[in-house]
Formats: structure tokens, sequence, C-alpha cells
């Protein structure tokens, strides 16, 4: 629930900060105009999820890719991402995020590129709400 009050926060005016929560999985999310991300670990499996949601449906693509521009380009792509029923949320699961972490810690922005779509996602401030996301320090009682 709460993800969804930042996500409508977030189109409602400019953009949320990034914001990390501890915790089973650990959370780091960030909502804009056009796009809602959230990615999640769970240090138990491992495992690593970021999912892009939005108002419109993503288009189908073989490949998702985020290029990262700023200090240190990168660009990473996938074809293993996973659609919602609907399309408006894009997930792509992992067990292991370092370039995508990496990318979201030194960078300025991150375009997600799927089709024919490219949607910059901002990064100001995203450096130690990425950082705390590493550590995924879990709650206590979590």
């Amino acid at each position: 629930m709460r993800f969804f009050v930042l996500f409508i926060c977030g189109l409602a005016d400019h953009a949320a900060a990034w914001e990390f929560t501890p915790g089973l999985p650990c959370r780091l999310i960030h909502a804009t105009n056009e796009v809602a991300v959230e990615l999640t670990y769970d240090p138990t499996q491992p495992l690593y999820t970021i999912t892009l949601t939005r108002s419109a449906p993503w288009p189908k693509a073989d490949v998702f890719a985020l290029e990262f521009t700023g200090s240190a380009p990168i660009t990473i792509s996938t074809g293993r991402h996973q659609m919602s029923p609907d399309r408006t949320a894009l997930t792509v699961t992992d067990r292991d995020f370092g370039n995508v972490l990496n990318g979201l810690q030194v960078n300025d922005v991150a375009t997600a590129l799927s089709g024919d779509e490219a949607i910059a996602i901002p990064l100001d401030g995203a450096a130690k709400p990425v950082r705390l996301f590493r550590r995924c320090e879990v709650a206590a009682g979590a």
C-alpha cells in the first residue's frame, strides 16, 4: 500500500525522493511523473527484482535495457523481463544486480528502454539510499 501511495504522489507532482526500507525484502523505491521504480532484495534467497510501473502499457519487446548516463555510463539489457497481465509493470529478477546498483549509485540518469519507449529516471539523491540497499540490513523483529 505504501508503494502505491508513493506511486500516486509521484504521478501527482514532481518526483518522490529515493527511499530505502529495510526488511525482508529490503526495498528501494522512487517515483517520477512517468514511472514508479521499486527494487527489492531478499537476502535469504538471495534474489533481486526491479519493477518499473507506469500508467500506460509497456510495448512488447524482446529486450529490456537500462542505460545509465553520468560519471560511469553503462547499458545493461535482458530478454528475461516479465510483464504484468496489463503490461503496466515490467519486472526483471536476478541473483546479481551489481551493474544496476552501480549505475543507480554513481550516475545522473537511468533510461528505461523497451521497444521504441525511452523513459528517463533522474538519479538525484539515489546514492545514499542505494548504499543502504546494498547492505540490506534487516530490521529487528522482521
